[in-house]
């Protein structure tokens, strides 16, 4: 049986940073740098991208990638994407096959959970950095409307369904979402009010950036309704409400357990949707004519107790920042995946980062979290926000917890290329 906060008696288990210098820069031809972002609108599950499957999701926005980075199809290096649910097979093979990519080009799927996404465009940069050179698209992506039902096998040979893998030994506890965020809210005293006033501003946020063209260049519509191959019909995230109001939020009962705080109002709610990167050295960015993009200056990837999962980003996060020497006041960019209200908040705060200086365009609460595909969707919302705002050498910030109690981050930086 899985313990609920009241149960969590020990204290939180703090990550040691070690005292490091500064990671040296690194020289163009191994300098990883984002050059193009893109994503699908972020719907519902069981709405409006019902139709189409995972590969069919990603597809598109490897084309329009291609587009936008002037780069020919048979010079991509590799396609490596993040999938959590799929029913495995390569999604990252199929969609750069269905996206037109010649079958001299590989793919690799990735599955860390929650943090594939962004895990992807980690490894990605971390091939260039180590010399690989070449041109890499890495996101993620989740078709949950069309995950393959899961189940294990009994003795008699018989299936065995499930909702959800296991992510921890039992002997660790291994709660699901929702009781793990009530752990995280129990440990870190994130009041009801606090996660429903967050909750608000990221509805309040994404509908304001919808309505002034924020997400705009990052979006490629997508076919939708019956027929797969109709008319672009789906070209903006359907999750913010209009309708939301502090009195609304407030009359949601608790969720996951008794007398809780975390609510439905105050989660994110699953979604369908992919997200993918143009990544390659500063070198060959120059070559291709990039005028700006986002320098990765390094990524991290630390693990937690599996019963305060929701914290991981925060311990990814501290180290990532201890290694370069930077304090959280640094950064003028910051994307959190906000999967609940309760775990971002604590997180940002572990940081010293003030909740409401992240997510600026709205996060998962208000857009929905497809699993796989949300920490790219963190890295292309960074782009769009650096280019509208260009500072020179502005710092930005990923981060995403992960289920089994693990969390992702990546440091990155604005720079003119030109």
């Amino acid at each position: 049986m899985t313990p609920g906060p009241a149960a969590l008696a020990e204290p939180p288990v703090r990550s040691v940073v070690p005292a490091v210098p500064a990671v040296p820069p690194l020289p163009a031809d191994r300098q990883p740098v984002i050059i193009a972002a893109r994503r699908t609108p972020i719907c519902r599950a069981n709405g409006a991208l019902k139709t189409l499957r995972a590969h069919e999701l990603l597809a598109p926005v490897l084309r329009s990638l291609l587009t936008d980075a002037g780069v020919a199809a048979e010079s991509v290096t590799d396609v490596v994407i993040g999938n959590a649910v799929g029913g495995g097979g390569n999604v990252a093979r199929l969609a750069a096959l269905e996206a037109g990519l010649p079958v001299s080009v590989p793919g690799l799927t990735v599955d860390r959970q929650c943090g594939s996404g962004l895990d992807a465009i980690a490894l990605a940069s971390r091939l260039v950095a180590a010399g690989g050179g070449g041109v890499y698209l890495a996101g993620g992506v989740e078709s949950i409307s069309t995950a393959p039902l899961r189940a294990n096998r009994n003795s008699d040979g018989g299936p065995e369904f499930f909702s959800r893998a296991q992510f921890a030994p039992s002997r660790y506890g291994d709660p699901d979402m929702g009781v793990a965020a009530e752990n995280v809210a129990a440990r870190f005293g994130i009041s009801r009010a606090r996660q429903d006033s967050a909750a608000l501003r990221s509805h309040r946020r994404a509908l304001a950036a919808a309505v002034a063209g924020a997400f705009d260049a990052e979006i490629v519509p997508l076919p939708g309704g019956p027929d797969p191959g109709g008319p672009l019909a789906v070209a903006a995230d359907d999750g913010p409400r209009r309708g939301l109001t502090a009195a609304v939020v407030a009359r949601f009962p608790p969720a996951f357990v008794a007398g809780g705080t975390v609510t439905a109002g105050n989660s994110c709610f699953d979604a369908d949707g992919a997200a993918a990167v143009v990544i390659t050295s500063l070198e060959r960015a120059r070559e291709l004519g990039a005028r700006n993009g986002l320098l990765v200056l390094g990524t991290d990837t630390a693990g937690v107790d599996p019963q305060l999962l929701g914290i991981g980003a925060a311990a990814a996060g501290k180290r990532l920042l201890a290694a370069h020497g930077l304090r959280a006041g640094a950064i003028g960019l910051i994307e959190f995946n906000e999967a609940f209200a309760a775990q971002a908040i604590a997180c940002l705060e572990q940081l010293g980062i003030d909740p409401e200086r992240a997510n600026l365009d709205g996060g998962a609460l208000a857009l929905g979290h497809a699993y796989g595909a949300s920490g790219a969707v963190l890295v292309t919302r960074l782009l769009g926000q650096a280019r509208r705002t260009p500072l020179e050498g502005q710092l930005a910030l990923a981060l995403i917890s992960i289920a089994g109690g693990m969390g992702t981050a990546a440091l990155l930086e604005y720079r003119s290329l030109s």
